[in-house]
């Protein structure tokens, strides 16, 4: 668990159709992950009703970096400590379910999915997962959580597409539920953008 190696990836940029639109000027950024399925997603496309305001920007859940030394506060990770969207760092969804999750297979590689809406200066992007016997009845705490992550990929203070892919291996030794933990690292402000998805081995 703790020898758990840190990996880092070669970031695969998978640009949509189109003319790439680059922010200009200012510290607009936004985005968030689809694979696997975040929570605000699930919220945006419908899977999970009654989110609030998340339906409408999925890719809006930006706060503190630093992560996870500073960042969002424990209980307030999934939502980047912002109150608006507090429903994202609840353990279950608005109506009582479990929070959808995408089935994983432990030591296998996986493509992990960003979709952005406006394209930011960017340091890196790390994944942190849950540990073995993680207190799945709260809000998401540093405590649950391998402060290590599984995989990290640096950026360098380029701006990416505005879809981007990367691969990396699912941690091994896991079973049950997790939660992953996505953060993007916004290069050039002192945020980053915060993204749980819910997974199952």
């Amino acid at each position: 668990m703790r020898t758990r190696t840190k990996m880092y990836a070669a970031a695969v940029g998978l640009a949509t159709t189109g003319a790439l639109v680059l922010s200009s000027g200012g510290a607009t950024g936004h985005g968030y992950t689809d694979l696997p399925l975040s929570r605000q997603k699930a919220c945006q496309n419908g899977t999970v009703t009654n989110c609030g305001n998340i339906q409408w920007e999925p890719q809006s859940v930006e706060g503190p970096k630093g992560f996870p030394s500073g960042g969002p506060a424990d209980g307030s990770i999934c939502n980047a400590g912002l109150g608006q969207f507090s429903q994202l760092s609840a353990p279950r969804t608005p109506s009582g379910a479990a929070w959808p999750a995408t089935r994983v297979t432990g030591g296998q590689s996986y493509s992990f999915r960003w979709q952005f809406t406006a394209m930011h200066a960017t340091t890196d992007f790390k994944y942190y997962i849950t540990k073995p016997g993680w207190n799945q009845n709260h809000n998401l705490a540093r405590s649950d959580l391998n402060l290590t992550p599984f995989l990290t990929v640096p950026y360098n203070g380029q701006r990416p597409p505005a879809t981007l892919s990367h691969s990396g291996t699912i941690p091994s030794g896991l079973s049950g539920r997790h939660v992953i933990v996505a953060v993007w690292t916004v290069h050039d402000t002192t945020n980053a953008f915060y993204a749980c998805s819910d997974v199952t081995f």
